[in-house]
């Protein structure tokens, strides 16, 4: 498999050209990427340097890296273009047809889609993650009321990644609250929920994956053998269709898809930061 270099260059935290150049970057399988970040490239002194920096790998590798790039002021992309590279900027792309369709000039502002525009968005961010924090797991029950999905599960099946995604992402009140042998057994829902069953939405997995990922943290504990992790499955499975409680697994699910099929299947307003 061919080896490629890819940089994410930005004049701030480099988070857009990442999601930008990586979803691209899904679409060609045969190569193996190496990709580094290059954030705040945003004078002409560090964007001279990252030139130097990329054209040396250049010179170290057959084939010429890529670079994606979101850097607002000119001057700087201008440097960048100079890179002995396959240089891709969003704002080159995009900017100058969307001014044209709107008939009105660009701020040309830099960090607006990850910096603090937006005061009360940012706040409304930061209070969803926070609550995400306070109930992961089931640490806390205070003020479920407020939850706007409430994720339930195994050990081990990925509530906690999918709770601060939904956080982080979107704003969302979601919090996770585990599944214990005895809830399991008993095929009934977690006493502090059961005022909130709309609100719920489950995951399971593959046995194997769990028995896996459980080994990590516990190997060659009872808590990760497969016997072990499959008798829960079918137990959670069971209790979902049981309570009507829509679910995915997560096996071989990013928490990207698990979020957004939880959403859907919520109707949860999508709201991108």
């Amino acid at each position: 498999m061919s080896t490629l270099h890819v940089f994410f260059v930005s004049d701030r935290t480099g988070i857009t050209a990442e999601t930008l150049g990586n979803g691209l970057l899904t679409q060609f399988d045969q190569f193996q990427f190496r990709r580094q970040t290059l954030p705040f490239v945003n004078s002409i002194e560090k964007a001279e340097a990252t030139v130097d920096y990329i054209d040396h790998v250049a010179g170290q590798n057959e084939r010429l890296p890529v670079i994606f790039s979101t850097t607002v002021t000119e001057e700087v992309r201008a440097i960048l273009r100079r890179a002995n590279a396959l240089f891709f900027d969003l704002f080159d792309t995009f900017i100058p047809a969307l001014e044209k369709a709107l008939d009105a000039k660009s701020t040309h502002a830099a960090g607006r889609a990850h910096g603090l525009s937006d005061a009360a968005r940012y706040r409304m961010r930061m209070d969803a993650i926070n609550f995400a924090l306070e109930h992961d797991d089931g640490i806390s029950t205070r003020k479920l009321e407020q939850a706007d999905l409430i994720i339930i599960a195994p050990s081990r099946c990925g509530k906690t990644p999918t709770s601060l995604y939904l956080a982080m992402q979107h704003g969302l009140y979601a919090t996770n609250y585990p599944l214990i042998e005895e809830d399991l057994e008993a095929q009934r829902i977690p006493q502090p929920l059961r005022a909130f069953e709309a609100k719920l939405f489950g995951l399971t997995s593959d046995p194997e994956r769990l028995a896996q990922v459980r080994g990590e943290r516990r190997p060659n504990s009872p808590y990760a053998s497969v016997q072990q992790c499959a008798y829960e499955l079918r137990q959670a499975e069971g209790l979902y269709k049981k309570a009507g409680i829509p679910f995915v697994n997560s096996a071989n699910m990013s928490v990207e898809e698990i979020a957004s099929v939880a959403m859907q299947e919520k109707k949860l307003r999508r709201q991108s930061f």
